[in-house]
């Protein structure tokens, strides 16, 4: 018996010295209460064996309620790592959040506000001018074209210009109606004047064939039937007076063209060298086979060396008039 009350005391000693030791200010972690609270148990569980008085309850009871003290650290514990501020740490990466979510919107807002008004604005104003560039170009452009095809002169199938005010108008050859009961009078002449101001590009072989003074018919009156052309007066004349003529059909102008009269030809005398006729003082634009004769025409043939502007042709040879 006396054992089993040293030993009884020596427990309740080391369960007073546990207790005072894990139920002080310490703060003990969970595994150690759990250890504290499982020898308490022991330690209960040894004092209802021995039978025990009722004043060690007590004390058991009471190192229960220091155990249960320990618990409340627990908590104390688990605050640490509310104390640790993970959630305030997470706060602070929301702060930054925010902090970056408010320079985005402070940056973004003059961005956005300078890329709308720019974007917009290059919009606006690149698209209203495209179209406006490539309406009113091509409209402008197609108006002007148009406009110059209706201001350029309309050529007829036989590629001629219209015909100045107040000038007679070609008259096809095949629709003309001659009426040989009807003769009129006119005055032709042929001259070759120009080449003895341009001697020195004159084809020396043709020297013998070109009349002193240049002229080859002296201007002359000259019957001829109501009806006939210019090309018809002139063709009937050199072969009544025996003078050489030479010419050949151009159907795309659809008139005779005169190469050579008294064996002068086109280019005898440079490379802008050949014939023309004009009639009242007017280089007509269609060739000779085209113009009808009136009573009292005064038709003049006549040799230029430079397309017309040493005669002043040059207008009827396609040349712009000054």
């Amino acid at each position: 018996m006396n054992k089993k009350k040293w030993l009884t005391a020596i427990l309740i000693i080391g369960v007073l010295a546990i207790a005072f030791f894990w139920g002080g200010n310490y703060q003990k972690s969970p595994n150690k209460v759990a250890s504290n609270s499982v020898e308490s148990q022991v330690v209960g569980s040894a004092n209802t064996t021995s039978n025990q008085n009722v004043d060690v309850e007590p004390t058991t009871s009471s190192d229960a309620k220091t155990t249960e003290i320990a618990p409340t650290a627990t908590p104390d514990e688990t605050a640490k790592p509310v104390e640790t501020v993970k959630p305030t740490e997470e706060v602070t990466p929301t702060e930054t959040a925010a902090t970056e979510v408010e320079k985005p919107t402070a940056t973004p807002k003059s961005d956005t506000q300078a890329q709308p008004t720019a974007t917009p604005k290059a919009a606006k104003t690149s698209v209203p001018e495209t179209k406006a560039t490539a309406k009113p170009v091509t409209k402008p452009d197609s108006k002007v074209a148009t406009t110059e095809t209706k201001q350029e002169p309309k050529k007829d199938k036989f590629l001629t210009d219209p015909v100045p005010s107040g000038k007679p108008k070609p008259v096809e050859w095949q629709d003309a109606t001659v009426d040989k009961k009807k003769q009129l009078t006119a005055t032709l002449s042929v001259s070759a004047t120009t080449i003895l101001d341009n001697m020195d590009i004159f084809n020396k072989d043709k020297v013998e064939v070109l009349p002193a003074d240049g002229i080859i018919y002296k201007a002359q009156k000259v019957t001829f039937y109501e009806g006939e052309s210019v090309f018809d007066v002139l063709l009937r004349e050199m072969k009544k007076n025996k003078i050489h003529m030479e010419f050949s059909m151009t159907p795309i102008y659809n008139s005779n063209y005169i190469e050579g009269i008294n064996n002068l030809y086109e280019f005898d005398a440079g490379e802008l060298s050949g014939w023309m006729y004009k009639v009242n003082g007017w280089f007509p634009n269609y060739g000779s086979s085209r113009y009808v004769l009136k009573d009292g025409d005064v038709v003049e043939w006549v040799y230029t060396c430079d397309l017309g502007r040493d005669v002043g042709g040059y207008v009827a040879t396609g040349g712009a008039q000054k």
